[in-house]
C-alpha cells in the first residue's frame, strides 16, 4: 500500500474507533439512566430528562433490540447493553488488528 492509502486507512479506523467509544459511553449512560428513573430518582415528568430519555432510546434501541429477541429474559435484569459493548469491544479489537 502506498502511503496515501495506508493514511486515509489510518485515519478511518480512527474514527471508527472514536465512533464506537462514544457509542459505548452512550450505552453506558443509557443504563444508567434507566436505572435512575426506574428507582425513581429523576422524574421523567422534567422536560430535559424526557429529551435525554428519548434520544438515548432512539439512538442505541435498534442495536439492542435484536439482542433482547435473543437473550432469554432474566427476571428484569436487562444484560443486552453489556453483551453489545462486548462486541463493540471485539469489533475494536478486530479493526485494531487489522489496521496492524
Amino acid at each position: 500500500m502506498n502511503n496515501v492509502s495506508s493514511a486515509f486507512l489510518g485515519a478511518a479506523l480512527g474514527i471508527i474507533e472514536l465512533v464506537l467509544n462514544l457509542y459505548i459511553w452512550v450505552l453506558v449512560i443509557g443504563a444508567v439512566l434507566s436505572w435512575l428513573i426506574a428507582f425513581d430518582v429523576i422524574n421523567t415528568h422534567n422536560r430535559f430528562v424526557r429529551t435525554v430519555n428519548e434520544f438515548l432510546y432512539r439512538i442505541t434501541e435498534p442495536l439492542l433490540r435484536p439482542i433482547r429477541r435473543i437473550l432469554p429474559p432474566l427476571g428484569g435484569l436487562d444484560l443486552s447493553p453489556m453483551i453489545l459493548i462486548f462486541l463493540i469491544i471485539f469489533l475494536q479489537s478486530f479493526l485494531a488488528r487489522l489496521a496492524y
